[in-house]
């Protein structure tokens, strides 16, 4: 109700833009990210400026979104209609590269995620939580039943697709919060109708990429990266040893695996071994020789006006971002796919670390690491305060990808 009376003050005088300033000027980008999630709620557009002080937002002038900005902390600089109209026939010159993606409506946002997880377990959950961006968490018996077609956007929590229960078995098999984990799942395969729960998730993997051919965007990181596509390239292969499903696994798996079903890698090989915390040579967790001191990956330019798909997923206010491990912490980059775009790498460690594709008439993005702001989160570690963290570029990724599905996106060219 309070967009219609604030309209008539809005277009009393003259027009008024909030610029809301991503660079060094926001003291606030996270939330920012919220601001602009929020607006959108509202039926209001918001211009997203692609390489633009850090990638802006510019939003029609309201007293209610200016007063939300305060409250949530959030750096806003009122602008006038002549300075906003210079600023976007600046975007719009050939030579600079920068581009105005208008966004009109908020993408509804799932995160697959079991019951049993709690919100700090996954960076994905705490940012939405600490940016206020709503989401609902689904599951397998949600995606099975096909609920995933009413969300624009779906985050995988940290998910072992493979069926082994993150490997967790040489180290944690005793341990309760394991054993709810393996029981969960077993009771849920059951009631599905399935005989493994490795056989739940490689149907529920299919599901996943049947949504994304349709139109839908998936962001996936960690673990839930290289153990999707292992399950997919594994189709029909037995991989898990008798600890997790009963019987031996195939040894002869490798020899079996079909790449062409994979999303982003090929040519991997899987770890047999069912004690070893790793399930492929995709990660380069136990490979990598990169000190946490230097440690840092660089993200790349790409040009607004013809490749605005992967511009507005790096749009940050640093280009150099500060590493983090996780379960999977990078992709080897001779095993990710030609036709796959890496969007942020080590070079010189050889390590893609964010990465994007499309599929059919979607999209999805790998991101490796758990914790932008945690270097090594180990289990049982207590949650990142983002609070202490509100203008972190590793989680500016994340935020990225929230908003990407709002944006009315022209066909990449390159």
């Amino acid at each position: 109700m309070f967009i219609c009376f604030s309209l008539l003050v809005a277009q009393s005088s003259f027009a008024v833009y909030l610029l809301v300033p991503m660079d060094g000027k926001q003291k606030n980008h996270l939330k920012a990210y919220g601001i602009a999630y929020w607006t959108l709620e509202q039926a209001i557009e918001v211009k997203w400026l692609l390489n633009y002080r850090g990638g802006s937002f510019l939003i029609p002038y309201y007293q209610e979104i200016e007063n939300e900005c305060l409250v949530r902390g959030v750096s806003v600089e009122k602008i006038a209609d002549a300075q906003s109209s210079a600023i976007l026939a600046e975007i719009a010159l050939p030579e600079v590269n920068q581009d105005a993606i208008s966004m009109q409506k908020a993408p509804k946002v799932a995160v697959y995620s079991p019951p049993n997880k709690q919100p700090w377990d996954d960076a994905v959950t705490l940012v939405l939580t600490y940016a206020e961006i709503p989401y609902d968490v689904i599951y397998d018996e949600e995606i099975l039943t096909d609920q995933l077609k009413d969300y624009d956007w779906l985050h995988l929590h940290h998910e072992d697709f493979t069926g082994q229960f993150g490997k967790f078995y040489r180290s944690y098999q005793h341990m309760p919060w394991y054993q709810q984990e393996v029981n969960t799942n077993k009771a849920l395969a059951e009631r599905m109708g399935f005989a493994k729960v490795s056989e739940m998730k490689r149907t529920v993997a299919k599901q996943i990429q049947a949504y994304i051919a349709q139109g839908g965007f998936l962001f996936a990181m960690c673990a839930a990266t290289d153990t999707y596509d292992i399950a997919m390239a594994a189709d029909g292969v037995d991989i898990c040893e008798s600890m997790f499903d009963g019987d031996p696994a195939d040894p002869h798996m490798n020899d079996k695996l079909n790449y062409d079903h994979a999303l982003a890698f090929h040519n991997f090989k899987v770890v047999k071994d069912p004690f070893e915390y790793e399930f492929s040579d995709i990660d380069v967790s136990t490979t990598r020789k990169v000190r946490p001191t230097e440690d840092y990956f660089t993200l790349f330019d790409f040009s607004a006006k013809w490749d605005p798909v992967p511009t507005m997923l790096t749009q940050n206010h640093q280009r150099i971002i500060k590493g983090f491990m996780g379960q999977t912490t990078a992709f080897d980059h001779q095993l990710v796919k030609p036709d796959v775009l890496v969007m942020g790498e080590n070079k010189a460690a050889g390590e893609a670390r964010y990465i994007h594709g499309e599929l059919g008439k979607g999209f999805w993005t790998f991101y490796g690491g758990h914790d932008p702001e945690d270097y090594r989160h180990l289990v049982g570690d207590p949650p990142t305060d983002l609070s202490l963290h509100p203008t972190s570029p590793g989680y500016r990724l994340i935020l990225n990808n929230i908003l990407f599905p709002a944006a009315k996106k022209k066909k990449q060219k390159t």
